[in-house]
């Protein structure tokens, strides 16, 4: 990770719309939907976990080509939470990749495998340690 982010979480009254912002002054939201008991009023911790490897990998796809030079016009990145299915361990991602402009084999190729090595995938794939403290 190139800096250290500090997300603040906050629930109130509303059941299950949390507030979540940053030290960067960033705002936004999560909610369940109504179904689950939520006013839909936000995206799904789920939805918000797959948006941080979508964008890590477009932005990181869209860096390295740059630095190459790289005719890549635009990148599209489509996740899936995919369940593991019974007696199957572990849970799995869906990640499609559209990559627009006039690239050769090669450079498609190098960047699959720069997409597997983005930041958000480096940290979902490894080992993840959450200290957790009960704060005063």
């Amino acid at each position: 990770m190139s800096a250290e982010v500090t997300v603040h979480a906050a629930i109130g009254a509303a059941p299950y719309a949390v507030a979540l912002s940053d030290d960067a002054g960033h705002a936004w939201g999560a909610d369940e939907p109504a179904a689950l008991g939520g006013g839909d009023s936000g995206p799904t911790p789920h939805a918000l976990l797959l948006s941080s490897l979508g964008a890590c990998t477009a932005i990181t796809l869209k860096m390295f080509a740059s630095r190459k030079a790289w005719p890549l016009d635009g990148v599209q990145v489509a996740l899936r939470y995919a369940a593991a299915p019974p007696g199957a361990a572990g849970t799995g991602i869906e990640r499609s990749i559209t990559l627009q402009g006039a690239l050769d084999a090669a450079q498609r190729e190098r960047l699959l495998q720069v997409a597997n090595a983005c930041p958000i995938h480096k940290l979902l794939t490894g080992e993840v340690r959450i200290d957790t403290t009960l704060a005063e």
